[in-house]
Order: structure tokens, then sequence, then C-alpha cells
């Protein structure tokens, strides 16, 4: 698509937090809009658990639904104002560095043996392909779900790279629940699961494809599907049509590479260390994130001083509100964007 760029950068050498090195990274990246000769007019748009890149994509569907009416010509995060980034998480499954990916010191791919990493990795990792861009400085960083951890992440471990972040439907610790090890139990049942050295047994799409429908009905996507398919017949083999072709894309090990660094992730104890604007958005029906968090999310921010602002979304769709029912609170992320230009042309 015309003013669209898919890439990727590769680099060597990221130390990791837990110690040890990942000898080569190559990160997957979509980019939208022209940086400008100053490299400050950048954007970072941060995705979810189980998507990927090109949800800042116009069309283009992911988990938390499509991002088109907010990225774009024009919309809150403008185009035509900003150079949008959104990097495939290292760890992740659509073109970056994960279990699938061959490691150079053995030629075999990772499998079982991938390092365990953590959210501040991940943003190290993307901070590395920012720099190779060009940008200099971001006006903010923007994500839902498991991209608001990265959000917040952004703004504790790079305080000063950046005017402000929006962390989505979103926590600054993880769910609490032992999906670690619910899920593997799960897939330990796959005949060709083999510890996660599956790729020369036939792969574990159907348990993917089942976990999926199981994740997007939790969601509320079943409910989002009701107006294009009233017949619940239909809806469910919809949902389950989308689960397949997610499942065909999405490695599973890439499920526990990210829930790992989810189970350590906590920013909450370093607030302090943020020094710019957050706009904390939360949905008004999420399961996953209720908006009951926001008292003690918004104090605990404001008692160490950050400049917080908090917006509900007001949606009966659940964790996929920030796409699904974009437009409920895209004048809320536009006011925002406002704002930082007023603060920092």
């Amino acid at each position: 698509m015309p003013g669209i760029v898919h890439d990727s950068f590769t680099f060597q050498n990221l130390r990791l937090t837990g110690g040890g090195t990942l000898p080569e990274v190559t990160l997957a990246y979509v980019a939208r809009g022209r940086l400008a000769p100053d490299g400050r007019n950048a954007i970072l748009v941060t995705h979810g658990y189980t998507s990927g890149p090109r949800m800042i994509e116009p069309s283009v569907a992911s988990s938390e639904g499509a991002w088109s009416t907010l990225v774009g010509p024009g919309a809150p995060i403008d185009t035509d104002k900003y150079f949008v980034v959104c990097s495939n998480m290292l760890g992740s499954s659509f073109g970056s560095t994960n279990a699938a990916s061959i490691d150079p010191r053995t030629g075999q791919r990772y499998g079982s043996t991938f390092p365990r990493i953590s959210v501040a990795d991940i943003v190290t990792a993307q901070k590395r392909l920012l720099d190779h861009l060009g940008v200099t400085h971001l006006r903010a960083v923007v994500g839902p779900s498991y991209g608001g951890f990265q959000a917040f992440q952004w703004a504790v471990t790079f305080p000063d790279f950046m005017d402000g972040a929006v962390p989505v439907i979103t926590s600054p610790l993880p769910p609490e629940s032992d999906r670690e090890a619910t899920l593997r139990q799960r897939f330990e049942q796959d005949p060709n699961w083999n510890g996660g050295d599956y790729y020369d047994n036939g792969g574990v799409q159907e348990t993917l494809t089942a976990l999926r429908v199981e994740t997007l009905t939790r969601y509320g996507l079943a409910e989002s599907l009701a107006v294009e398919f009233p017949d619940p017949a239909a809806r469910d083999a919809a949902l389950r049509r989308i689960a397949s072709d997610w499942a065909n894309v999405f490695d599973a090990n890439s499920l526990f590479i990210l829930g790992a660094a989810m189970a350590t992730y906590d920013v909450a104890k370093d607030f302090g260390r943020i020094r710019v604007p957050v706009l904390y958005v939360l949905s008004r029906t999420d399961l996953l994130f209720p908006p009951t968090l926001a008292p003690g999310v918004m104090a605990g921010l404001r008692d160490a001083g950050v400049d917080a602002d908090y917006f509900e979304i007001d949606s009966d769709h659940g964790h996929l509100a920030s796409g699904a029912d974009a437009a409920k609170w895209a004048p809320a992320l536009r006011a925002f964007i406002a704002r930082l230009e007023a603060k920092t042309p």
C-alpha cells in the first residue's frame, strides 16, 4: 500500500536484563509517514500479546481490532505530520527473532532454548531500531494491552526519549493468573509439542486454534461480530476462521516467551522515573484490565509526581474496545497529542 513501509532491521549482541546475550536480533516493523530531518516527529505504536505491527495499517485487523481510524492522514496519530513506527516485538511471531529463528551459534532453531527476556529487553531492542531509523525523539509511545506494558516500560526505561505515553487497556502490573502453567498443560497434551521443539513434528496449529477461539471469545469478539453475522452458527464459523488464520502464522512458543516476560513486568515500583505526561485508557467492559484498576494506578502515578490523566472508553467491546470503538476515545488521544505539541513544539 502506498506510503506504508514493511521492513526489518538486524543488529548484533543484545544484552539481556536476566543475563546473557542474544547474538543476533531481527525486528520487523511497519512505518507510515515521513521522518523529519531532525528525527523528532516520530510516534511509536506498540502492539499486543498476539498481534503484530500491521495494526497501524488501514483495514488490517488485530487482536485489539484495527487501529485504522486512529492512525492515518488527519487521524489522532496523524501520518501527515508524524513518522509512525510499529515494531514487531522481540520474541513475537511476525518477522522478529523468536524461538523459530535460527540460533547463529548452533545453526538450529532456538525452540525451547530461546532465552528468557523481559519487557525492558523488548523496548531496548525497539530503541536500537529507532536509532537505526534516525529517530532522535518520540512525541509519544501509544499501545494497547501488551503494547500498554511497553508504553509504560518506555516511560520508565527511556524517560527522556519521549514527550508522553499512552498505555491503553492495560496495567503497570501483569494480570493475576497462572496463565503460563495453564497454557503449558494444554500444549503438553498435543502429541507434536515435544517440549516446544515441534518444528519438525508437524506443528501445534489445532491446539493454537482452539486456544485462540477461547481467547477471542473472552475478549468479546463474538459480540463484535454479531452485527455482521447475526446468525449464531455463522458467527461461530467466522470466529473459528479468524482463529485458524491466526494459528497458521503465529508461533506457539511466542506465547511462552512473551508470557514469561510479562510475568516479571512491574513498572509500578518505578513510577518515580516517569517524567512525561501519561494518558491512561481503560474500557468499561474489559474483564482482563477492568476499570476498577484506574483509581489505584492513577493514585500511584500522581503520588510519584506524574502528570497523569484517565479516560474510560464507554464500550461493550471489552478488551477489543481500543480498536472496535476507536471513535469513542479518539478525541481524547487527539487532545493529548495536541497538548504534547503545545508543550514541546
